[in-house]
């Protein structure tokens, strides 16, 4: 009785257990099917690209180089250890080995420690170099994949416009058949508003295969496929810009930052070695003649007298000189490129704003009234269809500003540093 009843007591729990599976699957499912479906953001693209930056692996190695690099830097020089023999193999009382004299030396170069704490400093500084441009490696990534996301979103409005003009071609393409067999038109009217049909078919699936390749490009920085969709309202996000944007440190920047902080190291690197080491030195020698033994001691200090690396010092204050060029020179250019581009973002929005209010009601008002003129027999097939095409032409116009507005943008936001949060920060290697 007692096995019976835990038994139940087990399938109980296990009911109940499945039950609340089962309501947290019905909970979850619909939530996970959304997240699937929605359409595929410019951060959460950035941060895919980010993340799975294939460079990673790369920059990690080059990290862990350049610390056993600070490692060695800070090493103390090995000493040396002598062995001389004297007054042997020579002529009268030097024939044998009866006077000879062994001495046995032990050297060790004191080197100052300032000396390893500038070497130390260059290989930090390097490794900073490193970092930066494995960061450097990972925005230029995530460039790309920008511009990749707004082509793909360019892509997938053009099949919105490609599918306008099939649905224009193919209103068109009855309305002259009625004519054409009530014989008010010749028979090559039908023919030219079947190839309009057959053309605008085409543009859609050239249109479909572009917006495809696209996406396959933008998902390979992440290695997935191209099951995903992009939604081309995105483009619609315009904005007339004015004032200064807030700049944040690019990794450009940072990676000459990390050039000149390499060529400060460097100097203190070589004046350091303007000052010679000397080298300590004890031993021990045998005379053979009588056995007698006696104990030695000295040191060298190489003179300063030709050699004092001047020339080295005078390069690396030159490189660093330069290095501060650099990025002053970056910096007045990255402010111009801004306002460059800024000037032809808010000349795309000024376009689109007078393309929806000047150029497209009017080519549709066009299209209505040459549709009406043509049922009543006013107007000619070429008509029909030439409205049509200027309505299409406004409309693909349209899609290529906003696109042109959304690449200059990602240009801004490239020189801006908009997108520098998301990049990893320094992994373990």
């Amino acid at each position: 009785m007692f096995s019976l009843y835990m038994r139940g007591k087990r399938a109980k729990r296990q009911l109940v257990s499945t039950s609340l599976f089962a309501a947290c699957l019905t909970v979850v499912a619909p939530l996970w099917a959304h997240a699937q479906n929605a359409p595929l953001s410019l951060t959460e693209a950035l941060t895919l690209t980010a993340n799975a930056d294939p460079t990673a692996t790369a920059t990690n190695r080059r990290l862990a180089a350049a610390d056993a690099n600070i490692r060695q830097a800070g090493v103390r020089p090995n000493p040396s250890v002598g062995l001389e023999a004297e007054n042997f193999l020579g002529s009268n009382p030097y024939n044998g080995l009866n006077s000879a004299e062994f001495t046995l030396t032990y050297q060790q170069p004191l080197e100052r420690k300032s000396k390893r704490q500038a070497r130390v400093g260059a290989a930090t500084a390097e490794k900073d170099l490193v970092r930066a441009e494995g960061r450097a490696r990972t925005w230029q990534a995530m460039t790309a994949a920008q511009v990749l996301w707004v082509e793909a979103a360019a892509a997938e409005a053009e099949i919105a416009v490609a599918q306008e003009r099939l649905l224009l071609a193919e209103r068109s393409q009855a309305e002259i058949a009625r004519r054409v067999s009530a014989a008010r038109d010749p028979l090559f009217a039908g023919s030219l508003a079947n190839t309009d049909v057959a053309n605008a078919r085409i543009a859609i699936d050239q249109a479909k295969a572009k917006a495809r390749q696209l996406k396959l490009q933008l998902a390979s920085f992440w290695g997935g496929g191209a099951d995903f969709t992009i939604d081309p309202a995105v483009l619609e996000t315009t904005i007339s810009l004015s004032g200064g944007p807030t700049l944040l440190e690019t990794p450009d920047i940072e990676v000459l930052r990390a050039q000149q902080r390499v060529s400060t190291a460097q100097i203190r690197v070589e004046t350091t070695r303007r000052v010679q080491d000397p080298t300590f030195s004890a031993g021990i020698r045998n005379f053979r003649e009588d056995g007698s033994v006696a104990f030695l001691i000295g040191g060298t200090i190489p003179l300063n007298r030709f050699d004092r690396n001047q020339g080295n010092i005078d390069r690396t204050r030159a490189e660093a000189e330069a290095a501060a060029a650099d990025i002053e020179v970056a910096e007045r250019l990255r402010l111009r490129d801004i306002a460059a581009v800024t000037i032809r973002m808010n000349n795309a929005v000024e376009e689109v704003r007078r393309i929806d209010a000047e150029v497209i009601p009017q080519a549709e008002k066009a299209v209505a009234q040459v549709r009406e003129g043509f049922a009543r027999g006013g107007f000619t097939y070429r008509d029909v269809i030439g409205a049509q095409e200027t309505l299409i032409a406004a409309k693909a116009r349209r899609v290529e500003v906003l696109k042109i507005y959304q690449l200059d943008k990602a240009e801004r936001d490239r020189l801006i540093g908009q997108w520098v949060p998301l990049i990893q920060s320094e992994s373990n290697p």
